[in-house]
């Protein structure tokens, strides 16, 4: 019994050592047929199921790269160019300047250099201040020759002349005055927040020392007018909240010197003039106008187109009628 026991051992081994081969073998077959190609001609699997080879990669990235060479060079001349039109106009400009001269010249101006010009427009709007009403009074006609101010506030603009017919309140305010006061506020801030040595030294004799910061919620109103030849006067006032102090800040925009823009030759001979006149009845004071545009215009200058909207029925026929007649 145990030596039957042992053979049966021994065969079971042998049987196991020859299936462990036969499977190394088997796996091994499968390994080298499914082995990945190493020769240089491996091919990539492609769009649609195509394969394509190194090469076709390697001529795309060529393609690709000189694509690019190109349009860098072609842009790189197009810089060039540009380079070179803006030298040329730089050129052409400076020539310009040298022939015109380097003078701020105004209607009436006399010529200057360049470190007179700045001096003497700076003069000019320092005396449009002096001949305004800010520091001191003006003698004045009559009441009539007062140019009245209007208050202002971040939102509203109240104006007097309007008079007692119709609420003095702007509404809507328009968009060129509502940027100009905002950009006035603005300015106060900054006299305010950032004073120079005349404003500091002021602030020491009125008492106050301690620095405050002024933002544009502590504007209160703001009154403003302007005066046609010389500039628009302003004069602002600020607080801080719980603070009894009023922050007053009086600023001028003057008027610069007239600056000629162009002139030119306009040809009206062959200019036609339209008047457009709306009607509805009244038919004894059209006739009597037609009359009068007969004698003016038809008989002096035929270049008058008159065009007549009528409402109504009732007077269009004795309208008509007259029409009619000063066209025969």
């Amino acid at each position: 019994m145990p030596r039957r026991g042992l053979a049966l051992q021994a065969r079971t081994r042998w049987l196991l050592l020859v299936l462990a081969l036969l499977l190394s073998l088997v796996l091994l077959t499968y390994l080298l047929e499914c082995a990945p190609q190493t020769d240089g001609n491996a091919s990539f699997p492609g769009l649609g199921g195509e394969t394509y080879g190194k090469e076709y990669y390697l001529a795309l990235l060529q393609e690709q790269e000189e694509h690019y060479q190109t349009r860098a060079a072609s842009l790189k001349r197009q810089i060039a160019q540009l380079k070179q039109e803006l030298q040329e106009m730089s050129e052409k400009l400076k020539t310009l300047q040298e022939k015109k001269g380097p003078g701020i010249n105004g209607v009436g101006g006399r010529p200057g250099t360049k470190e007179q010009a700045p001096s003497d427009l700076l003069e000019f709007l320092h005396a449009q201040i002096d001949k305004a009403e800010v520091g001191t009074g003006a003698k004045l006609p009559s009441e009539y020759a007062v140019v009245p101010f209007e208050s202002f506030t971040a939102m509203k603009v109240y104006q007097l002349e309007m008079g007692l017919t119709r609420h003095p309140e702007e509404k809507p305010v328009r968009k060129d005055r509502r940027d100009e006061l905002l950009e006035v506020i603005e300015a106060g801030l900054e006299v305010i927040n950032n004073p120079d040595e005349e404003d500091e030294g002021q602030e020491d004799a009125d008492g106050l020392t301690q620095k405050q910061t002024f933002n544009e919620n502590d504007f209160l109103e703001g009154y403003y007018r302007t005066e046609r030849d010389k500039g628009t006067q302003y004069e602002l006032f600020y607080k801080k909240e719980n603070q009894a102090e009023v922050r007053h800040v009086a600023l001028f925009r003057p008027f610069g010197p007239l600056m000629k823009v162009k002139t030119e030759v306009l040809d009206v001979s062959a200019q036609i003039i339209n008047i457009i006149v709306p009607l509805a009845g009244r038919t004894e004071a059209f006739s009597q106008f037609i009359q009068n545009f007969r004698e003016v215009c038809i008989q002096q200058d035929r270049r008058i187109h008159l065009t007549v909207v009528y409402f109504g029925q009732e007077g269009l026929s004795e309208v008509s009628t007259i029409l009619e007649a000063v066209g025969r």
